[in-house]
C-alpha cells in the first residue's frame, strides 16, 4: 500500500529528500510551503504541491490528517505545533533540527498517541550522534572509557572558491548564520565547566588541524555540557562541540562585533538607502564619511591581532562596499543591513562547490591504562551540476530515517534522536551503502 508523506519546507536541503522519497514506488510525496510557487519549484514533476500556512491550525489538521507522516523542515520554532496536529491525527514525523523544550513538553502526549516522532537526522545534528555513538558503544563495550570528545563540523565554500575577505558564502540565510556568532558557549575541558561570552567567542577561535590542506579554525558551539549525559559518557572531562571555518573569518567578524554591526536593535540610520560611506560614519560616529576618518574610527573602536590583520580587515570593509557610495539595502537596523549587502556579495555561484568537514576526536583509556586517539572524520564536496554537500547530508538521512519509520525498522512510540545503536545501526548501514554517507575511522 503506498503511503503518504507530506513535506512541509523549501529551503535548499529539502531536494534530495523528495528525490529520494518520490523514487520509491511505496511512497507518494506532498510538498506544502506557505506560497504555491516555491511548494511547485521543490516539488518539480515527481511530487504534489499545496499552499499551506503552518500558524493556520484547521489546515494543518487538514493537511496532516491525509498523510501517513509528516516531515518538517520549517524553521525550528515551528515544530511543536506540527508535533502537536500529529499527535491529534496519530500521524509520525520526523525533523532534522534539535529536539527543543517545547517538543520535550510533549513527549509523554507522544507515546500516548503511538507516534514516533524523529528529530536530529540530518548532519549537525544527524550524521555527527552516528558515530560519535558508534565508537563510544564500542569503546564502552571493551571496556574502556573516554576521557575526551571533541566534534567540529563546517559548511563552508571549497577552498578554490573561498575567494572573499570572510572565506565564507551564503548556501542559506546570512542572518542565521550571523546570529549564531552571537551566541554564548559552554563546555567541560578537564574537568572544569568553561564558559565564553557571546562578546568573546570569535575572539575564543583557535586553530584547528585535521587535513595539512585545510587551513581551519574552530570555537565553540552553544551549549555541550549536556553531552555528557546525551552520549553517556560521565566518565569524559573534556567535551566540546564546536564550528570549523577557514583562518581569518573570526577576527573579521570579531571587527563587526566590535562596531555593533550584529545588533538587531532597530536604528533610524538604516532605515532609508543612503550610501554606506554615510550610515557607517553615522553609526561609528566618525567625524566624516572620508575613508580616512572611517578607517581611524574603527582602528579605535575595534581590536586586532596585528598591523598585517588590520590592513586585511580594513582592505575587506572596503571590498564590502563600506567606504563606497553604494547605497544600501534598508532594512531598519545594523545586522539586517549588512546581510543584504553580505547576501548580494557572497553567494555561491553557479560553477562553484561547498565543502562539509567533520570531525570526532575520541581519548580513550582503556582498562590497562594504556591510552588511544581515535578520529572519525568526512570530508564532502558539493556537486556543481547536483545537489551541495550540505544539501546531500542532511536530505538524504533525512529520506533514509522517514523511509525506516514507514517500513517499521523504527517503530517503538516515542521522541527520538539517533542517540542509540539499536536506532542508529540500520540507519549508518543504509546510509553507507546505498549512498556512500559514512565517516572514516582512524587510531592517530
Amino acid at each position: 500500500m503506498v503511503k503518504q508523506v507530506l513535506l512541509l519546507g523549501s529551503g535548499f536541503v529539502a531536494k534530495p529528500t523528495v528525490d529520494i522519497l518520490s523514487a520509491n514506488k511505496d511512497i507518494e510525496v506532498t510538498v506544502a510551503c506557505r506560497t504555491l510557487e516555491k511548494a511547485k519549484e521543490l516539488a518539480g514533476s515527481v511530487a504534489k504541491a499545496i499552499s499551506l500556512d503552518v500558524t493556520d491550525e484547521a489546515a494543518l489538521d487538514a493537511a496532516v490528517s491525509q498523510v501517513d507522516l509528516v516531515i518538517s523542515l520549517i524553521p525550528y520554532i515551528y515544530h511543536a505545533t506540527v508535533v502537536k496536529s500529529a499527535i491529534k491525527n496519530k500521524k509520525n514525523v520526523v525533523t532534522t533540527s534539535y529536539i527543543n523544550p517545547q517538543l520535550k513538553a510533549l513527549e509523554q502526549q507522544i507515546k500516548d498517541a503511538g507516534i514516533v516522532v524523529m528529530n536530529e537526522i540530518g548532519l549537525d545534528p544527524g550524521i555527527d550522534h552516528l558515530y560519535a555513538v558508534k565508537t563510544i558503544d564500542e569503546v564502552h563495550r571493551a571496556g574502556g572509557k573516554i576521557k575526551s570528545f571533541l566534534s567540529y563540523c563546517g559548511g563552508l565554500p571549497s577552498p578554490e572558491d573561498s575567494d572573499n575577505p570572510l572565506g565564507y558564502k551564503f548556501s542559506w540565510s546570512s542572518r542565521g548564520v550571523l546570529l549564531a556568532l552571537t551566541n554564548q558557549a559552554k563546555y567541560w575541558k578537564d574537568g572544569k565547566i568553561e564558559e565564553v561570552s557571546s562578546e568573546e567567542l570569535m575572539a575564543s577561535a583557535k586553530p584547528y588541524f585535521i587535513y595539512p590542506g585545510f587551513a581551519f579554525v574552530c570555537y565553540p558551539n552553544r551549549d555541550s555540557t549536556t553531552y555528557k549525559e546525551l552520549y553517556n559518557i560521565p566518565e569524559a572531562e573534556t567535551v566540546i562541540r564546536g564550528t570549523l571555518r577557514f583562518q581569518g573569518f573570526p577576527e573579521f567578524v570579531k571587527v563587526l562585533v566590535d562596531l555593533g554591526f550584529l545588533k538587531e536593535d532597530a536604528n533610524e540610520i538604516f532605515s532609508k538607502p543612503i550610501a554606506w560611506k554615510d550610515a557607517l560614519a553615522q553609526y561609528i560616529g566618525a567625524p566624516s564619511s572620508s575613508e580616512v576618518d572611517l578607517v581611524s574610527t574603527i582602528a579605535s573602536k575595534a581590536t586586532f591581532k596585528n598591523e598585517a590583520d588590520q590592513q586585511r580587515i580594513i582592505n575587506g570593509l572596503r571590498w564590502l562596499g563600506l567606504f563606497s557610495d553604494n547605497a544600501i539595502t534598508p532594512r531598519g537596523n545594523p545586522l539586517d543591513t549588512l546581510c543584504a549587502t553580505l547576501e548580494e556579495l557572497m553567494q555561491f555561484e553557479e560553477h562553484e562547490r561547498d565543502l562539509v568537514c567533520l570531525q570526532h576526536k575520541f581519548g580513550i583509556e582503556w582498562a590497562d591504562g594504556s591510552s588511544e586517539t581515535r578520529t572519525s572524520t568526512l570530508v564532502e564536496y558539493g556537486d556543481p551540476k547536483g545537489y551541495s554537500a550540505m544539501a546531500k547530508l542532511v536530505g538524504v538521512p533525512c529520506a533514509v530515517a522517514v523511509e525506516q519509520v514507514l517500513d517499521g525498522t523504527l517503530s517503538t512510540p516515542g521522541l527520538w534522536a539517533p542517540m542509540t545503536p539499536e536506532i542508529n545501526n540500520p540507519l549508518m548501514k543504509t546510509l553507507k551503502e546505498k549512498y556512500g554517507i559514512f565517516l572514516t575511522e582512524k587510531t592517530l
